[in-house]
Order: C-alpha cells, then structure tokens, then sequence
C-alpha cells in the first residue's frame, strides 16, 4: 500500500515538474528605446556636477528568462553608451570628464546587464527591484548590485531607473585637479541610467 501511495504521489508531480521546467526555459525579449539616458552627479570642493548622456540612439535588445519562483531573474544583453555625448552642461567641465574616462582609448561606456531580483512584469504597478550588472570604463570592468525603481507606462513599456554610487578610483581612474590641485574632484559618482523599454513577446 506504501509503494502505491508514493507512486500515486510521483504521477501527480510528474505534469506540475514538466510546467515548471517549460516556464523557466521561457525567455522574453525587451528593445530599449531612444529615451534610455545616463547621469553622473559628482562634486569638487567648490561646487557640484551634473553631466548626462540625454539619449540612446540604438535599439538594442535584452533578453529575460523568466523563472516561475521568486528567483532573480537572468538577463543577457548591453548597452554601449558614448562617452564623448556626455554633457557636462559646461564645454570645460564636459572636456574633462571625458579626458578623465580615457575616451580617446576607451571610447565607451558599456552596462552589461546579468539580473533582476523579479521580473518586471508590464501589468504591476510601480514597484522597488535589485539587480545586478557590470559597468565598463577605460578599460576596467566591475561588477555592481543595482537598486531600480520600475514604473509601468502603459502597454508593454516601462521604465527601469537604476542608481548607484560608484568612485573613479573603482576603475583605476585619478579624480582631476585644476589650478595647481586647488580645485579637487571628489572621488564618489552617482550614477543614474534610465531604461525605458518595450516588451517583445
């Protein structure tokens, strides 16, 4: 009777493990739009800075694999910012920032996307996530944890606003200086990416 009861159990399990290994294969892909944009804030000890890279000309794709558990959700897919579009709102601000991030060598600023602790589905309302991903600068790439505000606007589009604090000294880079060393850039850099994104399928 033991034996008949535990297969009765197995035969029930068998058609629940089949759906849930199907929905884990299940990968949705997301095209980021123009309106994805980057900020950096930072300060010196005179003042504050804002410099923004205000779009994203290409349409690239990333890709979810959705999980049917309240796991972190893998994502594949980058985006490859320029960094000589920063805008420092100031040509001699703007000029140094990009000298400062090696864009002659390095012309890129590259994210690379590896997780969502959710995912984001189009449908919910505006909620908190943490991911994680990769920033590349001047030729050195670091692995970060991300804390995004996620923000349905309607249909399959929403917009993931990700921040976080970074130092220069993070990619080997020394903050600059100006007169003599009496103008000092701080080491610290907030950096805020905005992803407005439209799902696929």
């Amino acid at each position: 009777m033991n034996h008949l009861k535990l297969l009765s159990v197995i035969l029930l399990m068998l058609p629940l493990s089949y759906g849930f290994i199907t929905y884990r294969n299940t990968s949705v892909k997301w095209v980021l739009n123009k309106d994805c944009s980057v900020k950096v804030n930072g300060s010196t000890n005179v003042n504050k800075f804002s410099c923004v890279i205000p779009s994203y000309p290409k349409a690239d794709t990333l890709t979810f694999y959705k999980t049917n558990l309240n796991e972190p959700v893998k994502i594949t897919g980058i985006m490859m910012l320029d960094i000589r579009a920063f805008d420092c709102h100031n040509p001699i601000m703007t000029k140094d920032l990009r000298k400062t991030l090696k864009a002659d060598r390095f012309p890129s600023l590259i994210i690379k996307f590896i997780s969502l602790s959710k995912y984001p589905e189009p449908s919910e309302k505006a909620h908190l996530l943490k991911g994680a991903v990769t920033i590349s600068i001047a030729g050195v790439t670091k692995k970060f944890e991300i804390d995004y505000r996620c923000l349905p606007i309607g249909g399959n589009t929403i917009t993931l606003i990700g921040s976080k604090q970074i130092t220069f000294s993070d990619f080997n880079i020394v903050p600059p200086r100006k007169l003599g060393g009496m103008i000092q850039t701080n080491d610290t850099l907030a950096v805020e990416f905005i992803l407005k994104m439209t799902q696929l399928n």
